[in-house]
């Protein structure tokens, strides 16, 4: 469970969580860290941002060119014996330094691995936040042992989002207008029971929800869910247009400058 000194500072106005962004490169591309470090700004400052692999390989030139723009410091790790990744050892270790720091409120693991697992788990078990950041081949394990995961796809800042998805409707999948080496995520069918569920749990006994208890609650039953998975860019987006599931409405708190948007189910 999170502290609730990180949740004060999650809720606050300015994101203040010091942040150590460790990049698996061996399992990550280098065309989505512009993206990544977007994401990671909104909950709080990179203060430590490295990356892992061989640097020697050719398969590692990409990361080359964006090192020196984004400030991260790579950590050249030999590949010792063919077939065993000595990048994930020593990704670990420093992992485990930096935790017994005590320095730092969370951690994003870059990679697509499993095996890094274990290491997200150790993390949440001291009350930091993990994030992790991943293919969409990433599997279960690591997904559900973040407090949030964002798929990497979506990142991509020359590939448009996928049309939105309402729950009334499934639209086809896009036509393929990317490279071959490139996997745009496709728009799966509207998690319609789910969110329902959802924001039956997050409701108070009349049945209204605030977006952002609903939103919380959502990442905690399923650490990957992003509405722009749907094509929506906000969870805002998302609830106002289903007007058919959702009833919204936008209340001015006590002592407060802006509304907030509270949903029931129609």
């Amino acid at each position: 469970m999170v502290s609730p000194r990180l949740i004060a500072k999650i809720e606050s106005e300015e994101p203040t969580l010091r942040l150590a962004v460790l990049i698996d490169a061996d399992n990550a591309q280098a065309a989505v860290i512009e993206g990544i470090l977007a994401e990671v700004a909104r909950f709080g400052e990179a203060s430590v941002k490295r990356i892992y692999g061989d640097f020697t390989s050719p398969n590692s030139s990409s990361w080359k060119k964006v090192l020196q723009k984004y400030a991260i410091k790579p950590v050249q790790q030999f590949a010792y014996t063919t077939g065993k990744n000595a990048t994930d050892s020593t990704l670990i270790i420093d992992a485990m330094d930096l935790l017994y720091t005590r320095r730092f409120d969370g951690f994003c693991l870059v990679t697509s691995d499993s095996d890094f697992t274990g290491l997200a788990t150790r993390i949440r078990e001291e009350g930091l936040m993990v994030l992790g950041f991943g293919e969409q081949k990433t599997p279960d394990a690591f997904r559900n042992a973040c407090h949030k995961f964002v798929l990497t796809e979506l990142l991509r800042p020359s590939i448009p989002q996928a049309e939105p998805v309402a729950a009334s409707k499934v639209e086809p999948a896009p036509a393929n207008t990317t490279k071959p080496n490139q996997e745009t995520p496709k728009s799966p069918e509207f998690p319609r029971a789910f969110i329902l569920d959802a924001l039956e749990q997050s409701s108070d006994e009349n049945g209204w929800a605030h977006l952002g208890t609903f939103g919380s609650y959502l990442t905690k039953l399923q650490p990957d869910f992003d509405s722009r998975v749907y094509g929506f860019k906000k969870l805002s987006d998302l609830v106002k247009a289903n007007t058919d599931l959702f009833v919204t409405e936008e209340r001015l708190p006590p002592g407060q400058t802006h509304k907030q948007l509270y949903l029931r189910t129609k």
